[in-house]
């Protein structure tokens, strides 16, 4: 669906009407257009014929039914993959994705060895969310937060990004608040620099994962252009304009970045006050090993000594290739 085409189609109907039809679709959770009863058959009819809202997805659920991960296969024929985690206090977290595949290339993670196929339109966006909102309508549940770190980067799509969320965020879209929405990026300065300047209390997390631009540039090849220091020096200005905090995360890697010295490191780094840090075990992807437990604990130990707010988290997904680093598709 053409997102644009779609309003344009309400331009000779009652102002209402579009309300009416976006309400149906985003908070009703109509699946077809036949079922939003507010709107005249003759308009339903063409809605049907011209916007379909069938969504083409095939879903995965992990054994302790705590993730589920659909397969969502785009008019094109291209697929992209978007994972919903249930949390124990009842939040429940859509990951989305923005692009098929990544053109960053990070080597820890599976969707960079995709490569870049293409930027997702607003609609693929919001059939991600649509269709764990359709799933959880079944459970007598509802999404609760929507976090931009599936497959791409969301500020290398940007217009499109903001453009959902905005629909997300509206009143008669899914009317989901500002600050549990979450867009994760490896640094894209022009992004952050754009975000500081939306009118919403988004939340921004920084994929950083390496405490000095040796080891970042050799599993992040983005660094070469997006170096740690005009990443913070920019996060900076972030803070000053939006008083935001801001989540740096670190996937640990066996031997890679993991010492105590990389923890010490680190630290100096992340002594700001709206600064957190975000610590993620790394879920296997077939080249690097995660870091053992206790090696993660003394890392997380150094920081909290040195007064970092430090979390850690808790994996969703990995036996079903739905956990941070593993969505890839065939395509």
């Amino acid at each position: 669906m053409n997102f644009k085409t779609f309003q344009r189609a309400f331009e000779n109907e009652p102002k209402y009407r579009l309300n009416q039809a976006t309400k149906s679709l985003f908070q009703d959770l109509i699946k077809n257009w036949q079922e939003a009863t507010g709107l005249p058959i003759s308009l339903r009819e063409k809605l049907n014929e011209e916007f379909p809202i069938e969504i083409s997805a095939e879903a995965f659920t992990s054994k302790d039914k705590k993730t589920v991960k659909t397969l969502i296969t785009l008019e094109d024929g291209l697929e992209v993959e978007t994972v919903l985690m249930r949390h124990s206090d009842k939040r429940n977290t859509v990951c989305v994705s923005s692009q098929v595949g990544c053109p960053m290339g990070c080597s820890f993670c599976a969707t960079g060895r995709m490569g870049f196929k293409r930027n997702l339109e607003i609609w693929e966006i919001l059939e991600q969310i649509l269709f764990f909102a359709r799933y959880l309508k079944d459970l007598n549940e509802k999404i609760t937060n929507v976090v931009f770190m599936g497959m791409g980067e969301p500020f290398m799509n940007y217009q499109n990004v903001i453009g959902a969320i905005k629909i997300l965020n509206d009143k008669n879209g899914f009317n989901l608040g500002a600050r549990h929405i979450s867009i994760s990026t490896v640094g894209v300065i022009e992004g952050i620099e754009r975000l500081a300047d939306e009118e919403m209390q988004l939340n921004l997390a920084v994929s950083l994962h390496a405490p000095d631009n040796k080891t970042r540039s050799e599993i992040m090849p983005a660094n070469k252009k997006y170096p740690i220091e005009k990443i913070l020096a920019t996060v900076d200005e972030y803070i000053k304009k939006t008083n935001r905090r801001v989540m740096f995360e670190y996937i640990m890697l066996r031997n890679i970045n993991d010492s105590e010295e990389h923890a010490r490191t680190l630290a100096k780094l992340m002594k700001k006050p709206l600064y957190m840090v975000n610590l993620i075990s790394y879920n296997p992807t077939g080249i690097f090993d995660p870091s053992p437990a206790s090696q993660i604990k003394r890392f997380k130990e150094i920081l909290e000594r040195e007064g970092i707010t430090v979390t850690q988290r808790h994996e969703f997904g990995q036996d079903i290739e739905g956990a941070c680093g593993q969505l890839a598709t065939n395509n």
